[in-house]
């Protein structure tokens, strides 16, 4: 009997390393996120200048996550590398604006800020972001510490990378 359903590869769960990997998890989370019809995704990095989100596959598999009653959250201390360098994705912004949030955090939330994917599921955090060092878990404490830190950072956070500027 054949299935409609994608072959979907478990999230990968551990320690890990290297800045390759790193963007494959990303992607795979993507992925999972599409697939598992994910609520809410939150993204977050100083300024995701080593994240693969320009890539037509990231945005592929946001395009296929975006739905009614989604959400996706971006928080960053600066979002001008994105916006330089990834044209798909502001695109896509653009047209799922309504689905879209992002803040800009500065001073002690900006020190703060974790390098990480956070959803109901599962997390990604990066701890050293040098050496492209993390951890991905299920972990439902590991998830919960991680989100009061994203809300923390959320709060004293200014809206930012909006889908449109808006002048003469």
């Amino acid at each position: 009997m054949s299935s409609t359903q994608p072959d979907v590869k478990p999230l990968f769960t551990g320690a890990w390393e290297g800045r390759n990997f790193f963007g494959d998890l990303i992607r795979q989370a993507l992925e999972t996120a599409a697939n598992e019809r994910w609520k809410l995704v939150v993204l977050s990095d100083p300024d995701f200048a080593d994240w693969p989100l320009g890539e037509r596959a990231v945005v592929d598999a946001l395009q296929k996550w975006a739905s009614k009653g989604r959400q996706l959250h971006f928080l960053a201390r600066d979002f001008r590398f994105l916006q330089a360098r990834a044209p798909r994705l502001v695109q896509w912004r653009v047209t799922w604006d309504h689905l879209v949030q992002a803040r800009a955090c500065q001073g002690a939330a900006a020190e703060a800020l974790p390098s990480a994917i956070w959803s109901g599921e599962w997390t990604l955090e990066r701890l050293d972001l040098v050496h492209a060092r993390g951890v991905a878990t299920n972990d439902p404490k590991r998830r919960i510490e991680l989100r009061e830190r994203l809300d923390a950072c959320w709060q004293q956070g200014a809206q930012a990378f909006p889908a449109s500027t808006l002048g003469l």
